[in-house]
């Protein structure tokens, strides 16, 4: 008597799981869309760990899809309850760059894991940017003249106004117009009006225009 042979089971999704990674590869696309070029994004299938990459976007790191999961992935298959979000740990691509690394664990509704994206930023440009207006900004303490370009008082108007509409549980900008001619008869009251520019300061302050400042003065 033959015996049949029979073709090992391939592991399907369920119609539920087929929805689930629909959505976070529209996701990925987003995420990757935004935070394009420097961002890698990643999805991974983790009930399927030997070809886990499923979406890559902006790729940074010279992966494919279809390439097996990574050791977080592995970890999160084998233990449920592993961090579901691990945010912003050191990491680096193949070729030594470093990296910025964000994983977030997908679990289903029997509360197992299944999928994971991840993100992981390129941070080469930003260190060079960061190096570049460190220099930029910086100033030799040595070379001081006191010179300052505000005019004298233009803090203390600035600091008035602030007291003045946190008062009122508001921001400067906030103010209203009765409020705004309120607080102008104060800063008359204390001489803050015969600051040099003080118009121009209080107008930009409140973000209104220097007419708007003359006539509520009045």
């Amino acid at each position: 008597m033959s015996r049949k042979k029979f073709a090992p089971t391939v592991p399907t999704k369920s119609a539920d799981s087929e929805i689930l990674f629909d959505q976070l590869k529209q996701i990925a696309q987003g995420l990757g869309d935004t935070f394009a070029p420097f961002c890698e994004v990643v999805l991974h299938d983790l009930t399927d760990p030997k070809n886990a990459i499923v979406a890559i976007h902006n790729n940074l790191s010279g992966r494919k899809i279809g390439q097996p999961a990574t050791e977080l992935g592995l970890a999160r298959i084998a233990d449920s309850n592993y961090a579901q979000v691990i945010s912003n740990y050191a990491n680096k691509f193949a070729d030594g760059r470093q990296a910025k690394s964000t994983s977030v664990g997908i679990k289903d509704a029997s509360g197992e894991y299944v999928a994971a994206l991840c993100l992981n930023v390129d941070l080469t440009l930003f260190q060079g940017l960061q190096s570049a207006i460190g220099q930029f900004v910086s100033v030799d303490a040595q070379n001081d003249p006191r010179e300052s370009l505000n005019p004298a008082g233009a803090d203390a108007i600035r600091a008035r106004i602030d007291q003045f509409a946190a008062r009122r549980a508001t921001t400067p900008r906030a103010l209203s117009a009765e409020d705004r001619r309120t607080l102008l008869r104060e800063l008359k009251e204390s001489g803050c009006m015969e600051v040099r520019r003080s118009s121009e300061i209080i107008a930009a302050h409140l973000g209104v225009s220097r007419a708007t400042v003359y006539a509520d003065a009045k």
